[in-house]
Parts: structure tokens; sequence; C-alpha cells
């Protein structure tokens, strides 16, 4: 599903945000990406996501060279990966039905195939009594349930979420990693990127650290 081989980002002013990282994900894993902030957690996932290029090494993701990869191919890549950001970036206009169901709308399937699809992206994630309801209305934890609905509405065969419990307290979190638990379980590969420790201790799954843009380790349950 995934695999990095030597890869290395470097941004402006030779400052270096990850290093020499080689790295296997298996189809079906879930996987924790740890580390203090600024060890490159987000930079990783962005790699992943084709939101930056490496500069030097390889990214394959999917099936896909994700660094050899035509722009105009770009939109495929992103359509296997779902994604939920700390901060929901939930569209504040827009109803959680209407939020979920922007997805399909931009892979242009029919208004019918949006509604059915998002109603039932909604009802995974206990929220089919919030269809109509603006993110303002929301609780933390709701906006989160509707971003993990929205990311997973096309049935990716990868997830990947940046730090998705920051915003939450301790037990809106453990409910938010059920949800990760369940999506896991129907086949979806799982990437969490999060520097909340009791959280990966709990959880007991495959954690990858990063230390100042190094592969300082990788411990398996």
């Amino acid at each position: 599903m995934i695999r990095l081989t030597n890869v290395s980002k470097r941004f402006s002013g030779d400052a270096s945000a990850l290093s020499g990282i080689s790295l296997e994900i298996k189809r079906g894993e879930y996987v924790f990406v740890t580390g203090s902030s600024g060890a490159g957690k987000t930079s990783l996932l962005r790699l992943l996501l084709r939101q930056e290029l490496p500069s030097e090494g390889k990214i394959e993701v999917n099936g896909f060279d994700v660094g050899a990869l035509p722009r105009s191919r770009v939109p495929e890549l992103r359509r296997s990966i779902g994604v939920v950001f700390q901060d929901f970036k939930l569209i504040r206009r827009k109803t959680a039905l209407e939020n979920v169901a922007y997805v399909l709308n931009v892979a242009g399937a029919s208004r019918a195939e949006q509604r059915r699809r998002a109603y039932n992206a909604l009802r995974s994630v206990g929220l089919n009594h919030r269809l109509h309801t603006l993110p303002s209305v929301l609780s933390g934890g709701e906006q989160q349930r509707v971003a993990i609905a929205r990311a997973v509405v096309n049935e990716p065969a990868l997830l990947l979420a940046d730090e998705p419990t920051g915003n939450l307290d301790p037990d809106l979190a453990v409910e938010i990693m059920r949800l990760f638990r369940e999506i896991n379980a129907r086949g979806t590969t799982i990437v969490i990127a999060t520097h909340d420790r009791d959280l990966i201790e709990r959880m007991q799954r495959r954690t990858i650290y990063l230390e100042r843009g190094r592969l300082a380790d990788d411990r398996q349950p």
C-alpha cells in the first residue's frame, strides 16, 4: 500500500523536514506516526497525499509512483485517499449532509447518488439525526465525525488523519478512535499522525516514531 525508499524533504534555507526515511505499510494496516512538534509527521502525510514532492527518494502509494506522477493524474491518486484534519475543515455554510455530499459532487456523482451515499456515511458515524445541521451548531466531536464521514464516503483505500483528536477531550478521542477501528475493519488502511502517547498506548497498534525528521523507531504492539 505505502512504500518509502530513502525519502528526504528539504525546504528553502536547507531546512530538512524528513531525512532518509524508508518504511513500508501494508494494505489493511492501522499505523500511528508520532514524534514531537517538528518531527516531520505532517510533512510525511503531505508527501503521501502529494501536497509536497520529495527532495530525494521514492514514494509509492496504492500503486502510484507519487513523485513521478503527472499533475493530470494527481486527482486520481487523491480519490483513493481520505483525509481527516485536526480542525475539521468543514464548509461552514453547508449542512452536515451537504459537506459530505460535496466530495461526491466534485467527483461527478448524480444528485441522488450524492444524497444516498452521504446519508449512509453519516449514519455509519452515528449522525443520521444531524443531517441538516450546520457545523456551528455541532459539538467538536460531531464535527469530527462529519469530517470522518466525508473522508470515507468515497470508500478510499487509504485514510490519512493529522492529529484528529487534538481538539477533543479524552472521552471523545476514544470515540473517534473507535470509529477509525471500525473503518479499518472494513479493509481501509489507516495512518494517523498524533503526539498523544497515551492514546497510542491504549490502542496498541504499530507505531512509527520520528525524531527531527528521521525514523527513530518502528514498533509493533
